[in-house]
């Protein structure tokens, strides 16, 4: 099954609202859908660009290929960056403190002891 990353129309006639979903390529466009990850509003202003990227970079890990529309709004909204880094796509220098803090206190804490 082609998963896909895609926007599905909600909203009044003439006043779009869109849900950012995960769901098979040859649904229809407001079909069945796997899961919701976020949701769209280009009307605002600024436009509303709210996406879980947890769930959105855990989906690009299993093969789902994002549309161009999403895939613009993943840029947005930090989720392609977080997947990037994940599979080692960019290189962030220095990692992550938080994991270098702990364990310089743990070291510490056994030192006083």
């Amino acid at each position: 099954m082609a998963v896909r990353l895609r926007l599905m129309r909600m909203g009044k006639t003439k006043q779009p609202v869109y849900r950012v979903v995960v769901m098979d390529q040859r649904a229809p466009r407001d079909g069945r859908y796997i899961e919701q990850i976020g949701r769209y509003d280009a009307r605002q202003e600024p436009s509303l660009v709210e996406i879980d990227n947890e769930k959105a970079a855990d989906w690009l890990a299993k093969g789902a290929q994002p549309s161009e529309t999403v895939e613009k709004l993943l840029n947005i909204s930090g989720a392609m960056n977080t997947m990037k880094i994940k599979t080692g796509g960019i290189h962030v220098v220095g990692g992550d403190n938080d994991e270098a803090v702990d364990s310089e206190e743990s070291d510490t804490s056994t030192e006083e002891e």
